[in-house]
């Protein structure tokens, strides 16, 4: 398959690009900045997201697009600026990929679509969080997130035969986190995060997956590690800094805060086990 990635040289892209290339596709890499260099089966191209005919040009004859390219947090651009840009990437690579006739689009979006690290005081109605949580998003870039997730949701219903993902990741890693290796990560600052992560092979695994999805329209999932970064109980954590929010079913022993079933339902995707 001739895949476009677009955000192809930061962090989450660089390791969808790798795993891409190993299953035998053949990406078109799509960043601002050049990388150091390319692997073999790898074509890159220079360009805004923005720029929506720049855009829709590289990625014509490709029959996949994984939309990686945004700023990733509120506070490196003014508030404008992370809403506004990601809002319209979001928009311009959905839009182009349905003209160029790309039939599986895949999309990175966040845990914070529902509001969630960036808020002042976060609220969850209910744990383990599940895709039907609503959104209480306040900041530009949870804001963005989940505005591309209902444009995901327009172009869907306007193209019947596209089949789209947009996944909520969250601190994607190498590894799981050793916390004593973020002296600078306070208390509070975890407890925003729900203490959660994804490893990096785990989230370029879902990106493919959404490519090779069977089902027609837009989904949403949570694509978060089984269990948390704190060896405490989830339980407790939850007693501890959100007595208010109910706990469905058994939510023992450190397991996560977010619900990935619908991921292994619909992609059959699952994070790593951990000991």
């Amino acid at each position: 398959m001739r895949i476009a990635i677009t955000g192809g040289c930061g962090r989450v892209g660089r390791g969808v690009v790798a795993l891409a290339v190993e299953r035998g596709h053949h990406v078109v890499s799509i960043d601002r900045v050049p990388p150091s260099e390319l692997p073999i089966g790898v074509d890159f191209v220079a360009l805004d997201v923005t720029d929506y005919n720049s855009l829709r040009n590289a990625i014509d004859g490709c029959e996949g697009l994984i939309h990686l390219a945004a700023i990733t947090a509120p506070d490196t651009q003014p508030d404008h600026v992370v809403h506004n840009q990601n809002v319209a990437g979001s928009y311009n690579a959905l839009r182009a990929a349905v003209e160029t006739g790309i039939g599986h689009i895949c999309q990175a979006s966040s845990i914070n679509a529902i509001g969630a690290a960036f808020s002042r005081r976060p609220r969850f109605d209910y744990f383990p969080l599940d895709e039907r949580h609503p959104t209480y998003a306040e900041d530009p870039y949870s804001l963005s997130k989940w505005i591309a997730e209902q444009q995901a949701d327009a172009i869907a219903r306007r193209f019947e035969a596209v089949t789209i993902g947009s996944l909520r990741f969250h601190w994607v890693t190498e590894e799981r986190p050793h916390l004593a290796d973020y002296p600078q990560i306070n208390q509070e600052a975890l407890a925003r995060n729900l203490w959660s992560f994804t490893r990096l092979e785990a989230a370029a695994r879902a990106c493919l997956a959404v490519l090779e999805a069977d089902y027609r329209g837009h989904e949403v999932f949570f694509i978060t590690a089984p269990i948390t970064v704190s060896d405490e109980p989830s339980r407790s954590l939850s007693r501890r800094w959100y007595p208010q929010t109910e706990i469905h079913g058994d939510f023992g022993a450190n397991c996560s805060f977010y619900d990935n079933s619908k991921a292994e339902r619909l992609l059959g995707w699952r994070h790593d086990l951990f000991a």
